[in-house]
């Protein structure tokens, strides 16, 4: 007959799960404020406060120090100098009201081919390169055992409105702003990988419908897509709303969306 717990050690068990959890933190509390201070080495990759490393494998930390370094514009400017991709730093300026950008840089290449010069903010720039280097460049070796060599974008920064699909132009007054009004949205259209074979969002996306197994070039697209949402704030594909049949769209800065 097994044996049941006496009702005194029901009593106590909450009493050790609290004293548990106190020494737990405690310790926890005791190793950041050790790494903090500087009494305690912590190799960078696991120092919540060391500087976003944009080479490093990302790691859980990874979203963290991605974030602290976008919140700052002396932090994600260093850290934009470490990804090699060539780039002017532009003036802070306003077009219109709700328009305009600060802290935000001229793109001229990325070490992919990206068309023409974007204007970015630093924090789209910085998510763009590490969506590029730790999920997009993943995706395609996984599925064809190469690099992108080239993406196809619909453009950055635009002084706009949110285009719901609903048939009110673009401008119409009252609508909310873009993101690409600041210059923290990138669209996304398609990719041509090293042998030339283009991979577009409209062609390749999925089709749920279709009930076949999807093609490499889709389970790319959607590698690629959820990829994004760990790098950026916000991501839109076809499954969001027709708008978005065509095209990813990518965005820092506002509520975090992954659909």
């Amino acid at each position: 007959m097994p044996l049941r717990p006496s009702p005194s050690d029901l009593h106590d068990r909450p009493r050790k799960s609290h004293w548990i959890a106190v020494v737990l933190w405690s310790l926890v509390a005791a190793a950041a404020y050790g790494s903090y201070s500087g009494r305690l080495v912590i190799p960078d990759r696991f120092n919540p406060w060391a500087p976003l490393d944009v080479m490093a494998t990302p790691n859980p930390l990874t979203p963290y120090k991605l974030s602290r370094a976008r919140s700052d514009p002396g932090q994600c400017l260093a850290a934009l100098a470490q990804t090699g991709m060539q780039y002017d730093v532009l003036p802070d300026r306003v077009t219109a009201p709700g328009c305009g950008f600060e802290n935000a840089v001229r793109l001229r290449s990325a070490g992919i081919r990206i068309g023409a010069p974007l204007s970015l903010s630093c924090p789209m720039a910085l998510s763009f390169f590490m969506w590029e280097k730790h999920a997009l460049q993943a995706s395609a070796q996984q599925h064809f055992g190469q690099r992108v060599a080239a993406i196809d974008h619909l453009g950055s920064y635009a002084c706009r409105n949110v285009n719901r699909g609903e048939g009110a132009p673009p401008d119409a007054p009252g609508g909310s702003r873009s993101r690409h009004a600041t210059a923290n949205a990138l669209d996304i259209a398609g990719f041509t990988l090293e042998n030339g074979q283009k991979i577009t969002v409209l062609k390749n996306w999925p089709d749920a419908a279709a009930g076949s197994a999807p093609s490499p070039q889709a389970r790319m697209l959607t590698d690629a897509h959820s990829g994004a949402c760990r790098f950026f704030n916000g991501v839109l594909g076809p499954d969001y709303n027709a708008v978005h049949r065509d095209h990813f769209h990518l965005e820092t800065g506002g509520y975090g969306m992954c659909r």
